[in-house]
């Protein structure tokens, strides 16, 4: 089953990485919000470059200088699988299994920007909506 990893960064400005693993890469966003468990949030999700695999564990400190500059947490990880749809479809529904992250989520792409991708938390027995984001700073 393929995996996904949240990664907390703080570069200039705190965001989520959020990467599925597909094709042998990892498909990235990045969520200046974070992921949310409430189905009310709908986070924007920006998307970035793909990801080697080797990154999904990476956490650390990006020297000053360098592109991401900051340091970088493991926030969440675990596998997923789709249950419909793909990135190419520009609407793809998946199933968490995470420690933070559980149950159904769906990106979807908008029609604003070619890169700019809405992240939900679908309706499913793990919603919260009382979510709080929890960050390591």
């Amino acid at each position: 089953m393929p995996y996904f990893v949240v990664h907390e960064h703080h570069a200039r400005q705190l965001h989520f990485d959020f990467r599925l693993e597909r094709d042998g890469v990892l498909k990235s966003w990045a969520i200046p919000k974070g992921p949310s468990m409430n189905p009310n949030d709908k986070r924007l999700a920006i998307m970035v470059e793909d990801h080697d695999l080797e990154y999904g564990s990476f956490e650390g400190v990006i020297p000053e200088g360098e592109y991401g500059a900051g340091e970088v947490y493991i926030w969440d990880s675990g596998e997923y699988e789709t249950v419909k749809g793909s990135i190419e479809e520009g609407q793809w529904e998946f199933r968490l299994k995470g420690q933070k992250l559980k149950g159904k989520f769906v990106l979807i792409k908008t029609k604003a920007k070619p890169d700019q991708w809405l992240l939900i938390k679908k309706k499913d027995e793990y919603a919260d909506y009382n979510f709080v984001l929890k960050t390591r700073a």
